[in-house]
């Protein structure tokens, strides 16, 4: 179980996955608002982020750190107290008038900086300095978390807004930066595609989430945000264009990504019409976390954990109706209500229906798999 990183933090991830959302569902659109530190809403987005997205950014770095250096990352009773610490965290915030404002902040902030310290040791010593922006990534999302916990605590009253939209926009670069090296790559060696790289598209893509999350922190302006989304749409949709061939449909654990991939330039481009005031941010901000990280997510935890058990990766039929759900949920929850808003609920019922059906397929199929050793008797 505790034998590298993806195992314990993305059992904890889909678990947590479902958990919350079934949660959601019965305070938001049950209406039973429940208290937290975060507010009787506020828990929502920050356990989904901090929660949730940063046990799978956890358990993939530990795990990919380990193959780009050859060094062994957090193992044993170490990784078992990080993945503790991370637990905790999760199960504080619930108990407001019992535990002070100050722990439950302190416990959540300590998780990052100590996940960039662990990661930071074997990168260096491994020579793989271009793979360090990571560390100064995972601080930035700390920085984000520590906004919001500041207006929590009561030392501001406008910076948990800006904390949520910093932290979306650095995980959507963190994606990109990923999804850069890895989906053209699969896509390559699964299905034989040559796929086509812009180098000015490459730099447009990045630089504009980079800029993005800036104006999202200190300086929000509508036609800024506006202006730089749709370059980073048209950039991020040339860039999917051109890893794409028909023949990523006959590999689920490829489909799946360039699916959630998408899901960045579609983000984008409703960042841009929510910042002409066409549409309610909160569309484009859920295109982002339902869509392009609640996809791509998953569709990277199953491919990571079969190949981490020493299993070949071809998911079962399960897993492949589980991608369907994910990309519907996504579909129900930005997408319908712009046609239909009228049933707003009724499409938060059923989106948070099918992303919490998705992630208990993943639970039933890929538990078994993370508390047992590898099938080829290799370390991991």
């Amino acid at each position: 179980m505790f034998a590298l990183g993806f195992r314990p933090f993305f059992l904890l991830a889909g678990l947590y996955a479902v958990l919350m959302m079934a949660l959601w569902l019965y305070s938001f659109v049950g209406g039973r608002p429940i208290e937290s530190y975060y507010g009787v809403y506020g828990w929502h987005p920050h356990g989904m982020l901090f929660g949730y997205t940063v046990a799978v950014i956890a358990g993939f770095l530990l795990t990919a750190v380990r193959n780009w250096t050859g060094l062994q990352t957090l193992a044993g009773p170490p990784l078992a107290a990080l993945a503790g610490l991370w637990l905790v965290a999760r199960i504080l915030p619930f108990f407001p008038g019992t535990v002070p404002g100050p722990l439950i902040a302190g416990v959540d902030l300590a998780f990052l900086p100590l996940l960039a310290l662990v990661l930071a040791v074997p990168l260096w010593r491994g020579g793989q300095r271009h793979n360090l922006i990571f560390v100064p990534l995972l601080l930035a999302l700390a920085a984000g978390d520590l906004l919001i916990h500041l207006q929590r605590l009561g030392y501001t009253s406008v910076t948990e807004a800006r904390g949520n939209a910093l932290v979306i926009d650095l995980v959507i670069l963190l994606i990109a930066i990923l999804g850069g090296r890895v989906i053209p790559f699969f896509t390559e060696r699964a299905v034989g595609i040559t796929t086509r790289h812009w180098p000015w598209i490459e730099r447009i893509a990045v630089g504009a989430l980079i800029v993005l999350a800036l104006s999202d922190t200190f300086y929000p302006l509508p036609v800024l945000l506006g202006v730089v989304a749709a370059l980073g749409c048209a950039a991020h949709l040339i860039r999917v264009a051109g890893w794409y061939g028909r023949a990523v449909w006959s590999q689920p654990l490829l489909w799946v990504l360039h699916v959630g991939y998408l899901w960045v330039g579609i983000g984008l481009g409703l960042k841009a019409a929510a910042a002409a005031h066409w549409i309610p941010p909160v569309l484009a901000w859920h295109a982002f976390t339902a869509g392009a990280i609640g996809t791509l997510t998953l569709g990277m935890m199953s491919r990571v954990a079969l190949g981490h058990t020493g299993r070949t990766l071809e998911p079962t039929g399960v897993m492949a109706l589980a991608f369907g759900l994910i990309g519907l949920a996504a579909l129900t929850r930005v997408l319908v209500p712009i046609a239909a808003p009228q049933h707003y609920l009724l499409w938060i019922t059923l989106s948070g229906s099918l992303w919490a059906l998705a992630f208990a397929a993943f639970v039933a199929v890929y538990a078994p798999l993370l508390v047992r050793p590898r099938i080829d008797g290799r370390p991991g």
